[in-house]
């Protein structure tokens, strides 16, 4: 056949279908009709509507029939039938809610081979049940079985979770995975972050003695997030009946400890202790990078777990440019003694790597028990200032005055805190900005005196590194997020923290308290026992003194943490002399003739001539330059006569230069130490693998080397000084662990300062155990408080909730088990904090109560508030059916679920069926105002 031929054969064929259909009046074309291209024509007599939603409605149940169903090409990406298939859930969701409330209820204590089963007891012949058969897969099976639809039902959907069991479709699943599964899988994560999704299904897959197929995994994950919606939901009704949905109130009560005030409690300095930090470890690839495309699905996905913790990106970026957006690491101000001397992420080293990266971490403050109070996304960026000034401006807000913020470099953020928008409001309010323990020792002295956690006031033994422990903990989900979409990154981590906000945190909240009692009895025994005993060997009388010699160090260092103006201009001059001096030596060398010229010199070498005749050019010009800034100099320091090498002046200012020197010989030591010290510790760290302990290995030979060398230079400069310095060996180096003695050795250069009384090693390490001393006793004080809290929430907080709960017992029975699982979070480890509070009031030494006390927290929802519960008007109003339930596809046969694509069809038919619903409703409507 030629294609000519072929060609008319097809136009007959389609002729033929144009005939058909023009002759046949009763057949509608209902897809040109529904979009837009084709009209309908309406008769006075109407019906027509009708009759569309009929024909419409027998194309939806031969879905199932591939004989009658006719493949059209689909033109949707995936985004799109994510889109679908999110806003089709969204949809239904209030009801599935409602769904999901009934059956929790209705299982409430039954066994896992019990649940989901409550209507399989109706009777087979009952009219108003109908059947079906579903893929059901739970954790021990993955079988077709048979569940039930009521007339009453909603949807397919809703029917299906009252059944215990989550549809991986909207209206027409063909799949569904049970509750149980989906909770096992959804705790097992959050105990252990590395468990991803399609490890869980290979498991279940493995256990089933079935082959894992990615697919399977695809719809695990749709049903998944359904079942987080659901929870989030539900969660949403237990706040609002218990009346704890205000803005802000999960902050307000983040920890009994800290939150719980008490009436004619003993009144603390700080009011709240926190830390705050940034982790890069949860970084998210942007698919744009790698040539993908950004999801833009939303609906159920506007929310995400736990989103109150989140600070919204809108929120931070107002503290942005002009307020505070400069990058940690630039210059903000020459009077901060750490200004200046962190360089680990200038924005041109790490340009090139952020530039990848949608979120490169987040940024987190917890409270000093582990609490999390707020989460920030690192976006685009590295550690900028925005994000800490933008989480202590949320704190202010919630809590007022006397709050103490710990972050690695709180000493520069204090500059750049009272540099922005929200400085005025933080003074006021009396914001302190701390530097947590650790990460204080690799500060300078002077900053540490001001800083350090050991001698601020009010702070007792709290080392404020709270976030390292907590990120130690959240790095295990970097592997599950680094190519997650926006909306899963945050489900993940929003949910990993709630959990283990609710779970870990909260459990050790009494083991920490006896903890650090034990420790701070201890230390005060201790300090009883060494400390006049050391008082009496350096002839110290009173304890006052120590803090007299706290005041002269910090004068002392803080006059030297800049050279006087008038001899740096010494040194400068002293420095250009020299530098003049030989420029007029090379310009005398070059220019002067040699005296084994001749007549025929030039003859011979015109081109060595011409070189040295530019040399000599240059020298004197170089020579002139030099000339210049000398004679400017000289005006500054009002210099009538030039230096010579003979005048005290040269050798005084020669002396200055010596000692420069040496500083700079002794801060590149300082710092090659600094990264040896790190180094160790990162090495002897749980968790590092091999290859990095080899890398760190390799490093520090290579580091050893540096510092032997630097050592070299450090002992030729302390040699030059006028008097000589001391002179340091390799062991006594590598040997250094706090780098205060690296700023005595700095700053001993101008002054003799070994005769000071809080110079020698006794008398510093006297002076450290008094302010150790000084730091349990105020954190005896604190636990004294945070105790009486505790115990006094436990009892509150019990007698409210069982009073919501016997109250909704009477109003709403399956709201009042939401509310009691609410309340078995917590209730489960109240025995646990009984006992350890127990063995604290129980130590000897201890100085607090037992008795609770009366809190000053009144508002609706508190625990020692009245109960005012109030049913959501969601879980109040019953929705009826606005059209004929869509039956799930069942099919006699096994349907292929080899190929996702072939499911995918299924949400084009969901779109069908929520289009008739929408038809049916309107053309009802329409024949009801008719009749």
């Amino acid at each position: 056949m030629t294609p000519q031929e072929r060609r008319d054969l097809e136009a007959l064929h389609e002729g033929h279908e144009e005939f058909f259909h023009a002759e046949t009046d009763d057949v509608y074309d209902v897809a040109n009709i529904l979009d837009g291209s084709k009209t309908i024509d309406l008769s006075h007599g109407g019906g027509e509507l009708r009759d569309l939603a009929r024909d419409l409605f027998s194309d939806v149940k031969n879905i199932g029939d591939e004989s009658l169903r006719k493949r059209r090409m689909d033109y949707r990406t995936r985004r799109d039938r994510a889109q679908r298939r999110t806003d089709a859930f969204a949809r239904q969701m209030p009801e599935l809610v409602r769904a999901y409330v009934e059956w929790s209820a209705a299982n409430a204590g039954k066994s896992c081979s019990e649940t989901g089963r409550c209507r399989n007891t109706w009777p087979s012949m009952d009219p108003k049940v109908r059947e079906v058969q579903l893929y059901v897969v739970g954790i021990f099976c993955a079988e077709k079985r048979a569940l039930h639809l009521q007339a009453e039902d909603y949807s397919a959907s809703s029917a299906l979770v009252c059944q215990g069991v989550i549809p991986c479709a909207p209206l027409r699943p063909h799949t569904a995975i049970m509750i149980d599964a989906l909770e096992l899988f959804r705790v097992a994560r959050n105990r252990s972050p590395h468990l991803s999704v399609q490890a869980f299904v290979k498991t279940i897959s493995d256990l089933q003695g079935v082959q894992y197929r990615p697919y399977l995994a695809r719809l695990f994950s749709i049903a998944l997030d359904v079942y987080l919606q659901i929870r989030l939901a539900v969660n949403d009704f237990v706040l609002q009946a218990l009346r704890r949905d205000t803005p802000d109130w999960r902050l307000k009560n983040a920890c009994p400890a800290c939150t719980y005030t008490l009436k004619d409690e003993p009144d603390l300095k700080f009011k709240m202790l926190f830390a705050m930090d940034g982790n890069d470890s949860l970084k998210r690839i942007s698919r744009e990078a790698i040539g993908g495309y950004e999801s833009t699905a939303k609906g159920l996905g506007e929310r995400f777990l736990g989103d109150d913790r989140y600070l919204t990106r809108s929120f931070v970026d107002q503290f942005g440019v002009g307020c505070g957006d400069e990058s940690l690491t630039q210059p903000t101000d020459n009077d901060n003694p750490c200004a200046g001397r962190w360089k680990n992420m200038k924005e041109d080293a790490t340009s090139r790597m952020w530039g990848i990266f949608d979120e490169a971490g987040i940024f987190m403050a917890i409270c000093r028990h582990g609490f999390s109070l707020v989460i920030a996304d690192i976006v685009r960026s590295g550690e900028q200032a925005k994000y800490p000034v933008a989480v202590v401006s949320k704190l202010l807000d919630v809590f007022g005055s006397n709050l103490a913020g710990g972050y690695d470099i709180g000493c520069k953020f204090q500059t750049t805190l009272n540099r922005s928008t929200v400085g005025p409001r933080a003074q006021a309010l009396n914001y302190t900005s701390l530097v947590p323990a650790f990460h204080g020792y690799a500060h300078r002295r002077l900053c540490q005196l001001r800083f350090l956690a050991r001698y601020v006031d009010g702070l007792g033994l709290e080392d404020l590194e709270g976030c390292e422990r907590t990120f130690s903990k959240t790095n295990g989900l970097a592997s599950a997020v680094r190519y997650a979409s926006t909306f899963h990154r945050c489900q993940t981590i929003g949910g990993y923290i709630a959990h283990n906000d609710e779970n870990d945190v909260y459990q050790n909240l009494t083991t920490m308290i006896l903890n650090n009692y034990k420790q701070a009895l201890g230390i005060i025994e201790e300090g009883r026992s060494t400390l006049p005993r050391v008082m009496n060997d350096l002839g110290i009388t009173d304890v006052s003194v120590f803090g007299v010699w706290l005041s002269e160090e910090n004068e002392y260092l803080t006059a030297r943490s800049r050279e006087p103006e008038e001899e740096t201009l010494q040194m400068e001059y002293w420095q250009k002399l020299v530098n003049l001096d030989a420029s007029r030596d090379l310009a005398w060398t070059v220019a002067t003739p040699s005296s084994t010229a001749t007549s025929t010199f030039v003859q011979k070498d015109i081109t060595a001539t011409t070189r040295k005749e530019t040399m000599r050019r240059h020298a004197l010009e170089n020579f002139e330059k030099d000339l210049k800034i000398v004679q400017d100099i000289e005006i500054k320091l009002g210099v009538t006569k030039r230096w010579v090498p003979e005048d005290e002046e040269w050798q005084t200012a020669g002396r200055l230069v010596a000692n420069r020197k040496y500083q700079r010989c002794l801060d590149q030591l300082e710092s090659l130490v600094v990264a040896r010290i790190f180094e160790l510790s990162k090495m002897n760290q749980s968790g590092t693998g091999y290859k990095l302990r080899k890398h760190i290995a390799k490093a520090l030979k290579a580091r050893s080397a540096a510092i032997r060398t630097a050592l070299d230079r450090f002992n030729t400069a302390a040699r030059a000084c006028s008097p000589p310095r001391p002179q340091l060996t390799f062991e006594e180096v590598v040997e250094y662990t706090f780098l205060a003695d690296f700023d005595l050795l700095r700053n001993a250069t101008r002054e003799d300062i070994s005769q000071r009384p809080w110079a020698s090693p006794a008398a510093r390490a006297a002076m450290d155990q008094y302010f150790k001393v000084c730091r349990a006793e105020e954190e005896i004080k604190r636990l004294n408080v945070e105790i009486r809290r505790i115990i006094t929430y436990l009892r509150d907080e019990d007698r409210y909730m069982r009073a919501c709960i016997a109250e909704l017992q009477v109003s709403h029975p399956p709201l009042a088990h939401q509310v009691q699982l609410y309340h078995n979070v917590r209730a489960k480890f109240t025995n646990h904090h009984i006992c350890l509070l127990t063995d604290t009031i129980r130590l000897p030494g201890f100085t607090g109560t037992a008795l609770p006390g009366e809190s000053t927290k009144t508002s609706p929802g508190d625990s020692v508030s009245h109960p005012e519960i109030i049913i959501p008007s969601a879980l109040s109003i019953v929705t009826t059916p606005t059209s004929p339930l869509t039956t799930p596809e069942s099919g006699d046969g096994d349907f292929d679920l080899d190929e996702f694509d072939a499911d995918e069809d299924e949400y084009g038919d969901d779109e069908s069926a929520l289009t008739l619903q929408e038809i049916i409703r309107i053309s009802s409507d329409g024949y009801t105002a008719q009749e």
